[in-house]
């Protein structure tokens, strides 16, 4: 007798335990991406985040700029409140420039400026 092959009429379907692993992998992968999204938009903008170190960084660069330009100045103050000290010219100088002020014997001309004329035609 010849043998008989079973063939089986309805094939066999997948259970839907085995979707649900698809399922939910699909739903741990959108999470995990959610939480590293979060995470990064949290360090570039957060309260510590590279923007907020960016400005503080601007901040700090214009502040030791000032800082500069003040030590400058007050080195230039120094100076010159040495040469008023020591130098007696220099107190001339000031006295003749700020105040008018002139030697004995000395001329003063005053000149004044005049518009041009208008040309004739």
């Amino acid at each position: 007798m010849p043998k008989k092959v079973e063939t089986n009429p309805t094939p066999r379907r997948r259970t839907p335990a085995l979707k649900r692993p698809k399922t939910s992998r699909r739903i741990v992968q959108l999470l995990v991406l959610l939480v590293a999204s979060v995470i990064i938009v949290d360090g570039l903008v957060g309260e510590r985040g590279l923007l907020a170190m960016l400005r503080e960084r601007h901040e700090y660069d214009q502040l030791a700029a000032s800082i500069s330009r003040q030590r400058a100045d007050n080195a230039r103050l120094r100076e010159q409140a040495r040469r008023l000290r020591e130098d007696p010219t220099a107190i001339e100088e000031i006295a003749r420039r700020e105040l008018g002020l002139i030697k004995p014997g000395e001329r003063v001309f005053i000149v004044k400026d005049i518009p041009p004329a208008k040309p004739q035609r």
